[in-house]
């Protein structure tokens, strides 16, 4: 060890924040194991050894302890009491006697210990700031490369970790090509062994949301809330939207002038539709939004089983139902109320 040593380790130390005396204490014990590896005598593998490792000048000395006994009976722990005074007569029984062994040529085998030690540290910290980082960024939209395909995961370039886009957070229908650059949720960081994982998706609600904090200047304020979001990744959105200041329309906030806001998100999302709902604290009159495209003519509510009976023109009720069900199941899934339309004719009959 030498003192450019010591100078080059402390500002990777200061560099990568890791903590210096860390960084010594784990070298000093690699050293206690490359000591006894490579010097100790047969069965002195149990032998207390301590290294101490200049923090300046690099250099390192290499100590037995041992015990002060009346009668040794482990030579490599232990060491008698006329000993112990031809080296220091203030010795007295259980003290603790520090004798150097430092070996002459320990110098080359410090170097290489500490080096490894050094390397793995470094590593390791370089994960956990890595994981730490995407960690604080979990819940919120990140930029991505696709990378390659493997087995229906898709891989994803985030700079410095590769995010892993399962089948299950897949749009469907959606395509992803080789450097293909798309933003996407960060659903979970987990801490592996061999760093951060991170899992993103294009189908959680939660990347609707965010698109919209990024496109829509009063939802990040907070003046304009998402009151609640629900989704059929590559089909339909809708999103229940209120406004803090009756000066400002929640709903035109969202769509932006000549509609050019909710038009970037929809086209970031592959032309998913997105339906942007009025929020209301009044159930009747959140369920008729939450029903749009269609028309509404009346709603009756059942506070106790928590579920309403919606009625509508005759030539509404296929659009209020919507294809497949879809446009009265992601306005349940909206409100949280159950929802039963029936038509005009339905009702009179």
């Amino acid at each position: 060890m030498n003192e450019e040593f010591i100078e080059a380790l402390k500002e990777i130390v200061k560099e990568k924040g890791i903590s210096e005396d860390l960084i010594f204490s784990t070298i000093e014990d690699a050293l206690v194991a490359a000591y006894k590896k490579n010097y100790a005598k047969q069965g002195a593998n149990i032998q207390n050894v301590i290294v101490n490792m200049n923090r300046e000048t690099g250099e390192i000395n290499v100590f037995s302890r041992k015990t002060v006994v009346e009668e040794v009976e482990d030579e490599f722990n232990e060491i008698s009491l006329t000993d112990a005074k031809e080296l220091d007569p203030r010795y007295e029984i259980d003290e603790v006697v520090n004798i150097e062994v430092t070996p002459k040529k320990f110098g080359r085998v410090a170097a290489q210990a500490a080096k490894q030690v050094v390397i793995q540290r470094i590593k390791e910290e370089e994960r956990r700031i890595v994981y730490n980082e995407f960690l604080e960024k979990a819940s919120d939209i990140i930029t991505g490369t696709v990378i390659r395909k493997d087995k229906g995961n898709v891989f994803v370039n985030l700079g410095k970790v590769e995010a892993v886009l399962g089948p299950n957070e897949q749009m469907h229908g959606e395509q992803y090509n080789f450097n293909e650059r798309l933003k996407l949720y960060i659903v979970e960081v987990k801490n592996t062994t061999k760093g951060a994982q991170v899992v993103v998706s294009r189908t959680h609600p939660g990347l609707v949301k965010r698109l919209f904090e990024l496109e829509v200047p009063e939802i990040y304020s907070g003046v304009v809330e998402i009151k609640s979001i629900s989704r059929e990744a590559g089909s339909r959105t809708k999103i229940a939207v209120h406004s803090n200041d009756e000066d400002v329309d929640p709903m035109g906030a969202c769509v932006g002038p000549k509609g050019t806001r909710v038009q970037n998100i929809v086209n970031e999302l592959k032309n998913e539709k997105i339906d942007i709902i009025k929020w209301s604290k009044l159930p009747e009159e959140y369920i008729g939004n939450a029903l749009s495209p269609a028309n509404v003519l009346d709603v009756t509510i059942d506070e106790q089983n928590k579920s309403a009976k919606v009625v509508v023109d005759d030539n509404q009720l296929s659009l209020a139902i919507g294809k497949e069900g879809q446009n009265v199941r992601l306005a349940a899934k909206l409100t949280g109320w159950k929802i039963d339309i029936k038509s005009k004719s339905q009702v009179t009959e």
